[in-house]
């Protein structure tokens, strides 16, 4: 059976002009940016990029144009992180590892969240073989992020996230826009959710909306509330509150 990922890689990205991810930083290397995400059926995204391809070109390293991401989000048994987000608490944190599967190297997040609303992301390398547990290193390097001394070890594997991501640049823009696909969301007990049939489009540009959003737009898509740690999460266990992501549920994730 053909998924997503087939059906996309297959045809409209092999079209696009290639770039290298120095030149695609160069292009579009947003300091300050303004991000939006989209759930689109895979026709949808297949219109988007063959309407808007004479302007798009498609981050190419040596020769694949779509890889492999691995996430692992850590949360206490409370889970604090997650309902921090739900309720929208404006001092909140998030941990995770992500993973390039295609290199087999892991990057670990510390995203933390301060009263003016301002999110902060630092990060470090962390061991690939290692990517679902912190260590020593990890613990401390989240405990100095923070500034809270015991949280890290209070943290434990509670959602992980894989998907297929394409990074595409707009030559005529500074604009960015990710797409990822074959979404599938795995929580502790083992119980997954997939993102069937839907691609995750998130565009990222300096302001004013990209020519991306507009065409999107004009097509009667709007952004919409999606986290893969929580929109997943809220799926998997509907006991919790989840109000904040409560029309992405029903539309995609029901």
């Amino acid at each position: 059976m053909t998924t997503a990922t087939t059906t996309i890689v297959a045809d409209p990205f092999v079209r696009l002009s290639a770039i290298s991810l120095d030149d695609l930083n160069g292009a579009a290397a947003l300091q300050e940016r303004i991000d939006r995400k989209y759930v689109l059926p895979v026709d949808t995204m297949l219109g988007m990029v063959d309407a808007l391809g004479a302007r798009l070109a498609v981050l190419d390293i040596d020769g694949r144009r779509s890889f492999g991401y691995e996430s692992v989000y850590f949360d206490t048994v409370e889970l604090d992180s997650y309902l921090a987000a739900a309720h929208r608490r404006r001092r909140r944190v998030k941990v995770r590892t992500r993973s390039y599967l295609d290199t087999a190297t892991t990057m670990l997040e510390v995203k933390t969240r301060g009263a003016r609303g301002r999110t902060v992301k630092r990060r470090t390398t962390h061991p690939f073989e290692q990517r679902s547990s912190l260590g020593e290193e990890g613990r401390r390097f989240i405990e100095t992020t923070t500034g809270q001394p015991g949280l890290a070890g209070r943290l434990l594997p509670t959602l992980t996230s894989e998907y297929q991501r394409s990074t595409l640049v707009d030559l005529d823009d500074v604009a960015r826009l990710t797409i990822d696909v074959d979404l599938r969301c795995t929580d502790w007990t083992g119980a997954d959710v997939v993102l069937a049939d839907r691609v995750v489009v998130e565009t990222k540009s300096s302001g004013t909306p990209s020519a991306t959003d507009r065409w999107l737009w004009r097509n009667g898509m709007r952004p919409e509330k999606i986290s893969k740690f929580g929109t997943a999460l809220a799926a998997l266990h509907p006991d919790l509150p989840s109000n904040k992501w409560h029309r992405t549920l029903q539309r995609h994730f029901g």
